[in-house]
């Protein structure tokens, strides 16, 4: 199994402030390098996202407890550049987090079943309970199927032909699985646990990556190689092919930008801050 090494370039916190290691020391180490180039507002509790038809993003936001069955919680478009398009783009949900497009469909993990939403109209178009769920946060579409971790059992369950099953459990490894992460063959994870990256083969057995991101959350792939994962109390990490872990960016305070499922579209990297209502866009590049 691979085992990350210590940080090369671990960021330092500093008097509550956002530290990221300097572009140009990130580019001479062959890092990836993170740019800041938008800031989203107009959400509350922003916690997933996933590509719209036109080259923008859907956000999803919980607005309230993420186990809350309000029906407060909404998904919002915004433009490829981060600009607000329409805050309440389809019907309205009880805690969505996670989200993944297949076909004309999207689907939303909403506490314990899985909505879907007409692609075009956002409309809904049905939902599939997910028998025992607890928390369901994560989605990734791998194959033909979508699938969809739950925090707080441990699962990650498969969605195909408008039904559900369990693909994989385990308590041991999989505690606090968060980020999913469909990459050809394999699925990435990510757990909250023990902050492992694991890659998971068909047959569901699972080899670490990397591990010590503690509160691992989004998954998103680097142009080159390696992977952004990030930790959501405020920390951006990159995982390099073979297991060493970098963090590109850190600031764990209580009013600090948390960083949530994030995701990576192209060269955009977008992240979801729950706790400040915002999303943050980047740019990586090498």
């Amino acid at each position: 199994m691979l085992r990350t090494s210590i940080p090369v370039l671990m960021t330092i916190l500093a008097a509550g402030c956002a530290a990221q290691a300097p572009v140009d020391e990130q580019a001479d180490a062959g890092l990836p390098v993170i740019e800041q180039t938008y800031i989203s507002q107009g959400f509350e509790n922003p916690e997933g996202v996933a590509a719209a038809p036109n080259g923008g993003y859907f956000i999803s936001s919980v607005n309230g407890p993420g186990t809350e069955k309000g029906g407060n919680g909404y998904v919002s478009l915004i433009s490829p550049q981060g600009q607000m398009v329409d805050r309440y783009w389809g019907a309205k949900l009880d805690a969505p987090k996670g989200m993944a497009v297949l076909g004309d469909t999207l689907y939303v993990a909403d506490i314990d079943k899985i909505a879907m939403l007409d692609l075009e109209t956002g409309n809904p178009d049905g939902s599939i309970p997910i028998e025992g769920a607890v928390f369901l946060n994560d989605m990734t579409t791998w194959g033909n199927a979508v699938y969809v971790s739950d925090s707080g059992t441990a699962m990650i369950h498969k969605i195909s032909d408008g039904a559900s099953e369990v693909w994989l459990q385990d308590e041991a490894l999989l505690g606090g699985v968060n980020g999913l992460l469909g990459d050809g063959d394999r699925m990435l994870v990510a757990t909250m646990g023990t902050g492992t990256l694991f890659s998971a083969a068909p047959d569901g057995t699972l080899t670490e990556i990397a591990t010590g991101m503690e509160n691992a959350d989004g998954i998103g792939p680097v142009s080159g190689g390696g992977y952004l994962v990030s930790s959501w109390p405020g920390q951006i990490h990159y995982v390099a092919e073979n297991g060493a872990v970098t963090t590109l960016y850190d600031v764990e305070a209580e009013e600090g930008p948390t960083q949530n499922d994030l995701t990576v579209i192209g060269d955009t990297v977008i992240v979801p801050n729950m706790r400040q209502n915002t999303v943050t866009l980047w740019k990586v590049s090498r």
